[in-house]
């Protein structure tokens, strides 16, 4: 009894204790040197590593939501580590369902769930701004994940990714992709600017980026890895109806949607410091049995990338518009609107062929609902959501 008040006492006297400033989903701006000078100073530093371990645990289990989960977030910017603990404590969004460390937007969703986002648009600007949703409302003042600027030029358009709300540039160091879509907004390929998987190809490019700092630093570049080949069929009759669209997940396997497939997952990024990719992980490392099994399958690709394919919408003939059921996440019609499904290799179905992976929609002139699950990432489904705004001369 004593020992429970003691810990709750120490979990809030934790929360008092670190730098609580730091933004939510900014952990790569943290002085590490300067809290692990004030932390020698402090009562924390001859606690005994079993007790801390079990206070960290009871601040992750109760803060399991925005804006609380900032103090989680607080606790592993304390020091080395105290991250090294909270890495092994908070679990990747496909187990816990829960997105807490910038990483976390390129990590896979959870498997049973679908997570619910939104998307607003600002029109005057060319800007996109990804939110979690934090209540059931269909669009709440969320927490802040991603944003995206529309750069147009002669043949082409990007769309450049970004951690930062305000800093949208192409050499940014919150730059994490882009979206870049041919003259007729048919065709788009998402790029990552870090490698999807050991192996991955970077595609060449006149400028190559560099993440962690402002100036061009040698130790950590950011290329471009395309991850996404995204496609919209052509109209060229001129008919009315709903678009059709393929997005082919080039480092995801088919057997990823399968009980027990396993999804490409990112666990860090570069650090401001400087240090190489591999330094200080966010999450426990893959074991190496799965590692072994995630590069035999992305080396093989025998079950080749998978694809997803937009569900049928059925049209309704009272309504006089062709309907999907968004169970209520979607409340006015538009062309933009989709879900996405796998598509089943040649002789094979199967109910996870039916489940929707990624939902797109509108609620209000610039706002839209974005619902997605493993095996696709936050990022990657922000990308796909991206494509559908962009003009398409050929498609409509």
């Amino acid at each position: 009894m004593n020992l429970d008040c003691g810990l709750r006492t120490r979990s809030c006297r934790v929360i008092q204790d670190t730098t609580m400033a730091v933004a939510a989903l900014d952990l790569q701006d943290a002085d590490e040197e300067i809290v692990d000078d004030g932390l020698k100073q402090s009562c924390w530093a001859n606690m005994p590593q079993e007790l801390l371990r079990e206070v960290l645990i009871r601040i992750e289990s109760s803060e399991d939501k925005w804006p609380s989960r900032k103090n989680v977030v607080g606790c592993a910017t304390v020091c080395r580590s105290w991250r090294e603990i909270m890495k092994e404590i908070v679990k990747r969004p496909e187990l816990s369902g829960l997105l807490t460390f910038p990483i976390s937007v390129k990590q896979p969703g959870p498997r049973e769930s679908l997570l619910q986002c939104f998307i607003k648009r600002k029109r005057s600007t060319q800007t996109y701004f990804l939110y979690l949703s934090l209540t059931q409302a269909l669009a709440d003042d969320g927490k802040f994940l991603l944003a995206a600027r529309k750069f147009r030029h002669p043949t082409c358009t990007d769309y450049i990714i970004s951690l930062h709300a305000d800093d949208m540039s192409k050499g940014s160091s919150r730059y994490i992709g882009k979206l870049r879509s041919n003259f007729l907004g048919t065709k788009f390929i998402v790029y990552d600017g870090l490698p999807p998987h050991d192996g991955a190809k970077m595609t060449k490019s006149r400028s190559t980026r560099f993440m962690g700092s402002t100036q061009v630093s040698p130790r950590v570049p950011a290329g471009s890895y395309p991850v996404a080949h995204i496609s919209y069929e052509l109209n060229m009759l001129g008919s009315r109806g709903p678009r059709r669209m393929q997005c082919i997940m080039d480092p995801i396997p088919t057997s990823a949607i399968e009980p027990g497939g396993v999804a490409p997952t990112q666990t860090e990024f570069p650090l401001s410091s400087g240090e190489s990719f591999s330094s200080i992980p966010f999450f426990r490392s893959r074991s190496s049995s799965v590692e072994k099994s995630m590069s035999g399958v992305l080396g093989n690709q025998r079950d080749g990338p998978l694809v997803l394919k937009n569900k049928s919408p059925r049209w309704h003939e009272q309504l006089q518009c062709w309907c999907l059921n968004f169970q209520g996440r979607v409340t006015v019609a538009s062309v933009k609107n989709f879900q996405l499904v796998a598509t089943p290799p040649s002789g094979q179905s199967g109910p996870q062929y039916e489940k929707v992976i990624l939902q797109f929609g509108k609620v209000g002139k610039d706002v839209f609902t974005m619902d997605y699950r493993y095996p696709i990432s936050a990022f990657q489904a922000f990308a796909i959501c991206l494509s559908s705004f962009d003009t398409k001369i050929a498609c409509e």
